[in-house]
C-alpha cells in the first residue's frame, strides 16, 4: 500500500492516560513522514488552540481538523467553518438549561469557547484542559459576539446514550449529537464529520481515501474510519469502532498509533 495522509485523533488514540506522547519517538517518524511527503492530520472534537499546543513549530507543516470537523486549520489560518445559526444556537441551550439537570454546557466559538461562570471549580478545571481560548459569561441569554461551530455537554456517563437519542430526536435534521467518549457529547451540525473535512482536503491534495492510514476509539471517528480500509481502531475503542475499522492497533497506553506507523515505514504493514 502507498500511503499519503494520515489523520489521528488525539484522546484515546495518539494520546496516552497522561494526555501526552513520546515526543522524541514521534520526532523521528515525523522526519521520514516528510521525507516521503506524506501529509500529516490532527483530527479531533478538541479546540485548535489546545490541538496545536501538542506540536509546537509544526504550525506550518500539520493540518488540524479540530472540533469534529467544524473548523480546517493549517498555518495558523481558518481554511474551512461550519457553523450554526444563533437562532438554533439558542433554542439548543434553552432545551438544554430548562430540561436536563446536572448537564454542563461548553458553547464553542471559533475564536473563543465559552462556560457559564457558576458551573463550578471541577468542571472550570476540566474545560481549561481542553480549551485553550475559554472564557466566562454571567448567562447565555445573550450570545457572544462569535461564530459557533459546537456544544460540548458533560453529563453522566450512565445518561449519554440516552441524551444523544434525545437531542438527535428533538432537533431532528438540525443537529447531530454524537458520544466522544466518557461522558462526554458533542452538537455537531448535521454532515460535518472529521470525515467529511478529511476528505476534502484528500480531495484538494488529489489523494484517493485508500491512500490515507486512519486511528480512532470513539463514536466521532467513525465517518473519518469508514473512509479508507486503513483505519485503525485503538485496543480499548467503543462497541462501533471496533466493528467499523479494518484493523485495531495497541493500546494508546503503549504507543499504539506511533507503533503502527513505525511498521508501516518499515515495510512490515
Amino acid at each position: 500500500m502507498m500511503i499519503q495522509a494520515i489523520s489521528v485523533d488525539m484522546d484515546g488514540t495518539f494520546l496516552d492516560a497522561d494526555s501526552t506522547y513520546d515526543r522524541e519517538r514521534f520526532e523521528k517518524i515525523y522526519a521520514e513522514l516528510e521525507k516521503r511527503n506524506i501529509k500529516f492530520i490532527v483530527a479531533s472534537g478538541n479546540q485548535y488552540y489546545q490541538l496545536k499546543s501538542f506540536f509546537p513549530g509544526k504550525d506550518d507543516q500539520l493540518f488540524y481538523v479540530a472540533e469534529n470537523g467544524a473548523v480546517t486549520f493549517h498555518n495558523g489560518e481558518l481554511l474551512t467553518v461550519h457553523h450554526f445559526d444563533e437562532p438554533l444556537v439558542q433554542k439548543i441551550l434553552t432545551t438544554l438549561t430548562h430540561e436536563y439537570r446536572d448537564l454542563k454546557v461548553i458553547l464553542c466559538g471559533v475564536k473563543s469557547a465559552y462556560l457559564l461562570k457558576n458551573v463550578g471549580a471541577d468542571f472550570k478545571k476540566f474545560a481549561e484542559k481542553y480549551y485553550f481560548e475559554l472564557r466566562e459569561v454571567d448567562s447565555f441569554d445573550k450570545l457572544p459576539n462569535d461564530t459557533f461551530i459546537k456544544l460540548a455537554l458533560d453529563v453522566a456517563l450512565s445518561q449519554t446514550t440516552q441524551i444523544v437519542e434525545q437531542l438527535n430526536d428533538r432537533f431532528r435534521g438540525e443537529i447531530h449529537a454524537v458520544s466522544s467518549g466518557h461522558g462526554s457529547i458533542d452538537i455537531i451540525i448535521p454532515g460535518v464529520t472529521k470525515g467529511s473535512a478529511i476528505q476534502r482536503l484528500l480531495t484538494e491534495w488529489q489523494i484517493e481515501p485508500a491512500q490515507l492510514l486512519a486511528f480512532g476509539d470513539a463514536n466521532n471517528d467513525l465517518e473519518m474510519l469508514q473512509l479508507t480500509p486503513h483505519s485503525y481502531a485503538m485496543q480499548e475503542s467503543s462497541p462501533e469502532v471496533l466493528a467499523a475499522a479494518s484493523h485495531v492497533a495497541p493500546s494508546n497506553k503503549e504507543s499504539g498509533v506511533l507503533t503502527i506507523i513505525e511498521q508501516y515505514l518499515n515495510g512490515h504493514l
